[in-house]
């Protein structure tokens, strides 16, 4: 007998046939003699419509209320789930976060987990039980419903695997797994049975949507083995676990984007010890995520052009920041609010070399021009212009023998 975790995403709950057809699933794991925990994310489309809703209150809905409104969407689910298992003759029940409790810290809408009650949740699974948990949730040591941001429902997941040391977790989606790139534009991408974290943390921070980052990251940290499967199939799914796994023969294990990037250049700063932190420190403090930065130094040494890119939605709040900054001095801002991150990923770059070239040349082959680079042991990024993002997926894709 193991313990599991199972977590189903929101199209996996997307409907009560849906549903039922997770309880399948759920009961099938629990007569193969497992414990059963099962962790679900609000419906399909939920979470949007019940934010539409503040919007339609007030363009500045209160946060402790909002997290009270977004929540709801698990409990919907875990009601659900746990009244079609008790219609399978099954003994479930559902624990909403402050019956438990889920313990958070940090702001309402972006809290994390820090530890929850495992007794009561022991003592139901020795008795056969299946304990069913909203994702996305908890409760802060002033007894607020707190929410973790969107796809918090993976972290929920990892955190309770670490907490109740469970033996694996499985993370049901409406794909069969991992793929080299995303299997809706590039109909070649084909399924990656195994990936390390770092790999995994690198595809999902750079806009693979199969799983969140920080639910990667803690279970890196925890080596805690992941499994991405399909609710929809019986198929084996993709495998992600610790660093010595890392198969180091292939240079590249996938092509990821993102489309929601922006790029702002500041011309003619003044080129000083200390300016960078003073462009930067105001950003960090209104939590605005830079991601690249490029500094290209004038030939008199005086000015200097940064170049950094952001989250598009920050744009217009990261101009204004800029523009009020006394600290620091410029010419002018320019921005470009078109532009996508093209990223390759793979441990085996470490040991292979002419990985960077053989993606600049494919770039160039192809007349795709490149605004902003960035690279890491195991990842290289490049910022493109965003009308031609299929074609550099396409291309890379097939360059590094992805198909």
């Amino acid at each position: 007998m193991i313990k599991k975790v199972l977590k189903f995403g929101g199209t996996s709950v997307g409907s009560i046939e849906r549903i039922q057809r997770v309880a399948k699933i759920v009961q099938k794991e629990h007569d193969n003699g497992n414990k059963i925990i099962v962790v679900v994310s609000a419906m399909a489309g939920k979470t949007n419509e019940l934010l539409s809703f503040s919007k339609d209150i007030s363009s500045n809905f209160n946060n402790r209320e909002l997290d009270v409104l977004l929540a709801s969407g698990e409990q919907v689910t875990c009601a659900l789930l746990a009244g079609a298992l008790i219609n399978l003759k099954l003994n479930a029940k559902s624990w909403l976060s402050w019956q438990i409790p889920i313990l958070t810290e940090g702001d309402h809408s972006n809290s994390r987990i820090i530890n929850m009650n495992i007794e009561k949740i022991n003592n139901f699974l020795d008795k056969k039980g299946i304990a069913i948990i909203p994702g996305y949730q908890g409760i802060s040591s002033s007894g607020d419903t707190t929410t973790i941001g969107r796809g918090g429902s993976d972290a929920t997941a990892v955190a309770i695997a670490k907490i109740f040391n469970t033996d694996s977790c499985e993370i049901y989606t409406d794909v069969d797994g991992v793929y080299s790139s995303d299997p809706n534009k590039i109909p070649v991408a084909k399924r990656i049975e195994k990936i390390s974290y770092d790999e995994m943390l690198e595809l999902s921070s750079l806009g693979a949507k199969v799983m969140q980052s920080s639910a990667v990251q803690t279970a890196m940290m925890y080596n805690i083995p992941l499994e991405v499967r399909s609710t929809f199939t019986d198929r084996n799914g993709t495998k992600i676990f610790s660093q010595e796994s890392i198969d180091y023969t292939k240079s590249v294990t996938g092509v990821a984007y993102s489309k929601d990037d922006a790029k702002i250049t500041l011309i003619g700063v003044e080129d000083k010890p200390g300016i960078a932190a003073n462009i930067f420190e105001p950003l960090n403090k209104s939590q605005i995520n830079v991601d690249m930065v490029i500094q290209n130094i004038s030939s008199d040494q005086k000015t200097t052009d940064i170049t950094f890119t952001i989250k598009r939605d920050d744009l217009i709040k990261t101009k204004k920041i800029l523009e009020l900054n006394k600290e620091i001095k410029y010419n002018k801002i320019t921005h470009n609010d078109k532009v996508s991150k093209i990223s390759i990923v793979g441990a085996g770059m470490v040991s292979t070399p002419g990985v960077t070239y053989r993606m600049f040349k494919a770039l160039a082959e192809d007349k795709i021009n490149i605004l902003a680079i960035s690279t890491s042991e195991i990842k290289l990024s490049v910022i493109i212009d965003e009308d031609r993002t299929l074609d550099a997926i396409k291309k890379l894709h097939t360059v590094f023998e992805l198909d």
